[in-house]
């Protein structure tokens, strides 16, 4: 027993441990903080109920998600199988035989001389018992596994949950978008006609000529394009977002205008330690990490001596009338047994060396995931940062594209400037606007980006 016991002690492989990164301090040099906005529940993070909605639907019918969520489910069928791998197993049989031995035989000789007729007869009903001593901690290495694999998957199904949670955002931002752009199209097409209109009677009062009619139609008709065009890609957005939703293509209802969202001031962070232990993506590399440094210690134990104690037990006759005849057919064995690996044709080494390979594998995909992560984060305020600029400087623009169309017209009834400056002046002031839209989507989604870079979302 003091054998056992010690031997008990022994556990094959190393208990995990992370691997050291190199962690920056904070991220792109900002003052580290205790919070982040990824600790936000997606509902207090996007407050817009349109927008509320559309997620809450497809977190509920995603079909990606749906999929995710059934590999949770097989991997806690696993789990459930390993946490009772350390019990014995049974199996049970029940044999009835009769034989006939040859009468020159020993047996049919045997029988003859003791009066038991031309055929023996046997019953058996038993119930059999193995159960494996895990003297080397190899089926709680196994166990160990399972779990790790189990929270794997589970981290992977939040980590959908994100990419999802972010999607319908960022498909939402970029709807509103397309609606103002088809707004500033309609808009120029109706200015557009204005200023035909105008050219006709400047025509007809000989003040131009048929030239300067053709190029404000030419403009009219550049910005009458974009109309389908966008009107295309905003049908095409709500089939993207129905789609994720897990729901037929269809129209997107919706009441709120892209100037309606403004990108908070304040957006932290947190520090890229607890990063890494909160983004579901990076998580689950380092569950996968876990689970490979298990198996390293499972496939370890399979080299060792193997302690199996087995037993058996029931009813055994060899006449039907006195088969369950009780204690008389009672019959028991119980045994044990040391079985050491000599030569398996190299496959139990073979599986611990690809165990150690992959354990080595799974620590350079966790590191990986870490360093895009971080990345993506200090992308994410690159671009809120950047595009903040661009958004002041895309909005003086505008106003003096404006202001630059209105003076071309009073300047152009007034003879003091000629059709051609007022039509740059409009086909400048429909790309700059075209431009803004394009641009103050770009801030929402680098914001929403920032949220789910640092984990946010599956909450």
């Amino acid at each position: 027993m003091s054998l056992v016991v010690g031997l008990a002690a022994c556990r094959v492989g190393r208990n995990y441990e992370r691997p050291p990164m190199a962690l920056p301090a904070q991220f792109n040099g900002a003052a580290p903080s205790d919070s982040s906005i990824a600790g936000m529940e997606w509902r207090q993070f996007f407050t817009d109920p349109v927008l509320q909605a559309l997620i809450d639907r497809a977190v509920k019918g995603n079909l990606d998600l749906q999929l995710a969520m059934k590999r949770v489910d097989a991997s806690q069928q696993y789990l459930k199988q390993a946490k009772v791998a350390w019990a014995p197993s049974f199996t049970g049989n029940v044999s009835a035989s009769t034989s006939f031995p040859s009468k020159n035989s020993l047996n049919g000789v045997s029988m003859t001389n003791f009066g038991l007729g031309d055929h023996i007869e046997d019953y058996t009903l038993g119930v059999n018992m193995s159960w494996e001593i895990d003297i080397w901690g190899k089926i709680r290495r196994q166990k160990e596994a399972a779990l790790a694999s189990y929270l794997q998957t589970y981290e992977g199904a939040h980590a959908v949950q994100t990419s999802i949670v972010s999607g319908i955002a960022n498909s939402y931002f970029n709807l509103l978008m397309l609606d103002k752009q088809l707004e500033v199209a309609q808009k120029n097409v109706a200015l557009s006609d204005t200023i035909v209109k105008v050219m006709r009677l400047q025509k007809a009062a000989g003040e131009v000529t048929e030239l300067a009619i053709q190029q404000a139609l030419s403009q009219q008709q550049t910005a009458a394009l974009l109309v389908p065009q966008l009107e295309q890609a905003i049908a095409i957005q709500e089939n993207a977002i129905q789609i994720l939703t897990g729901e037929l293509p269809g129209k997107v209802a919706r009441d709120r205008k892209l100037r309606d969202f403004v990108v908070p001031e304040s957006l932290p962070t947190g520090i890229p330690a607890d990063m890494i232990s909160r983004r579901p993506d990076v998580r689950a590399s380092e569950m996968g990490l876990v689970a490979a440094n298990a198996r390293v210690g499972a496939a370890q134990g399979n080299m060792y001596p193997q302690l199996t104690i087995t037993g058996s037990g029931g009813l055994n006759a060899f006449k039907t009338s006195n088969w369950f005849t009780i204690p008389a057919s009672l019959f028991g064995t119980v045994a044990g047994g040391l079985t050491q690996p000599i030569f398996q044709k190299r496959a139990l080494k073979t599986q611990l060396e690809v165990a150690r390979i992959e354990r080595d594998q799974a620590a350079i995909t966790f590191r990986q995931s870490a360093l895009y992560a971080i990345g993506e984060v200090s992308d994410a305020l690159v671009k809120l940062d950047k595009v903040k600029v661009r958004q002041e400087l895309v909005a003086a623009q505008v106003q003096t594209t404006q202001q630059a169309i209105n003076q071309a017209q009073m300047l152009f009834r007034s003879g003091m400037a000629n059709y051609l400056e007022v039509i740059t002046a409009q086909s400048r002031s429909l790309e700059s606007e075209l431009n803004q839209a394009s641009i103050d989507r770009e801030r929402l989604s680098a914001m929403v980006d920032l949220y789910r870079s640092l984990g946010g979302g599956w909450k």
